[in-house]
């Protein structure tokens, strides 16, 4: 029987076609020591671990007038050595020319007419490294799916599949499949008000260099933080992992605006968070990752304690009624006809909306350190995809101890490394804060802070 895709995930090819320089494309960029195995060896090695997930070997077949849902067919001429491509890294072969990189192999669409998807072997990097560059369309898999996907393709995670496998060569298929539908009438009541909050923050006016038509190039860029300092601030601050991501992000951009004379307002980063965060010790529930939060992040506040605080309220307070409201809407699209569905998909790509300035996804990556053909990985960086006159995207994902954050920006935003360090340096900044007090303890054990 055929499989065919679900309303949400035709509606990102449906994104995809409102704007000829959109991409929806999510990556997973992973950095290994050693010297780069030669491609034949590597090519065999990806191809066999690859073959335990039929969606890699099929394609898509669309229908006349869109009247019925895409459906999943076998590549009657697939070739894996099509979708495993190598390429060097420019001289001197840095992060700067890796990111650049990067940057150029996600700003082209992949090929509808094969499957969704590519993997890029880099080499030329210095500091005897090199990386491998996962392409997938966002209709397979989102960045959790992707991290995954990439866990199967290493040493560890392919020896552990085929310990635990039921048959030879099985492996689980993405968590990406058909949303549940509430059809509860009360859930959808109390959701209308997160509904009205979500078209709210989409139609609502505004300008600002976060905004704007995007071109068919992309620049990336990327930070790195010890995710024990991350923890550190969470204990003395009784806050989340993605409390403090999205502090650090509303900093870096306060900083971006106030350098270029603008004045932060209270409106100025709504910010679209898919899904509900999530961290490497509580990762997303499928039905979470089919939510939306629309939180407006505290831009206008100079203080970093007080910023960090209002996050976390913020968010809070997003998710009491946003998230059951994303479900709503999602659930909604589940019941309408797929051509309905794609044409609205369409319409919001081509929406010229300033509500929204920016992208925020968290995903929750291997704990434990990767190895590929004997190759430590060193690194594993998120690459997000941009639309919806959205100019940048920030995706967050855990690994082996870290926090690495992903800058995905349109070619016409120069500052995509400006952002990148901010983030960093706001994340020091409330970590040398934690540092200067300590949390004390109530005569019931409870966790107090003083006042920022």
């Amino acid at each position: 029987m055929a499989e065919h895709l679900t309303p949400l995930d035709a509606g990102f090819l449906g994104v995809e076609d409102s704007d000829h320089n959109v991409s929806m494309a999510t990556g997973t960029l992973a950095v290994l020591d050693g010297p780069v195995p030669d491609q034949a060896s590597l090519q065999r090695t990806l191809a066999e671990r690859l073959r335990g997930c039929p969606r890699f070997g099929q394609r898509l077949v669309r229908h006349a007038l869109t009247l019925s849902a895409p459906e999943w067919v076998d590549d009657p001429h697939f070739d894996v050595a099509h979708h495993i491509g190598r390429v060097a890294a420019p001289s001197p072969g840095s992060d700067a020319e890796l990111h650049a990189l990067v940057a150029d192999v996600m700003s082209w669409r992949l090929d509808r007419d094969r499957p969704l998807w590519e993997i890029w072997v880099i080499s030329g990097l210095s500091g005897d490294r090199w990386a491998l560059l996962m392409k997938v369309h966002h209709c397979i898999a989102d960045g959790t799916a992707a991290a995954h996907m990439l866990t199967g393709l290493s040493d560890n995670g392919f020896a552990q599949l085929a310990a635990h496998a039921a048959a030879p060569h099985e492996v689980p298929q993405p968590p990406h499949g058909r949303l549940a539908v509430d059809l509860n009438p009360l859930h959808w009541i109390d959701a209308l008000r997160g509904v009205v909050e979500l078209a709210t923050g989409l139609l609502q006016p505004g300008a600002s260099a976060l905004n704007g038509p995007i071109t068919s190039r992309r620049r990336y860029s990327a930070a790195r933080v010890p995710l024990a300092d991350i923890q550190q601030v969470c204990r003395v601050f009784d806050v989340t992992v993605d409390d403090v991501v999205l502090a650090a992000l509303t900093e870096s951009y306060r900083d971006f605006m106030i350098r270029r004379g603008q004045v932060p307002q209270p409106d100025s980063l709504r910010t679209l968070v898919p899904g509900s965060p999530v961290t490497a010790d509580a990762p997303a529930r499928p039905d979470d990752r089919a939510s939306l939060l629309l939180p407006r992040l505290p831009i206008e506040e100079s203080n970093p304690v007080k910023r960090l605080l209002a996050v976390r309220s913020r968010l809070a307070e997003a998710k009491s009624g946003q998230r059951d409201a994303g479900r709503a809407v999602m659930s909604a699209a589940g019941l309408l006809p797929v051509a309905w569905s794609a044409w609205a998909a369409r319409l919001l790509g081509q929406l010229r909306q300033r509500g929204v300035a920016a992208l925020a996804t968290t995903v929750p990556g291997p704990s434990e350190p990767l190895q590929i053909m004997g190759c430590d990985v060193v690194a594993v960086l998120p690459v997000p995809p941009i639309a919806m006159q959205l100019r940048t995207g920030v995706s967050v994902l855990s690994y082996a101890g870290e926090l690495f954050i992903g800058v995905l920006a349109d070619f016409e935003f120069a500052a995509v490394d400006e952002l990148a360090r901010g983030l960093e340096a706001a994340v020091a900044r409330l970590v040398a804060r934690s540092k200067r007090r300590r949390p004390l303890r109530d005569w019931h054990g409870l966790a107090l802070v003083h006042s920022a």
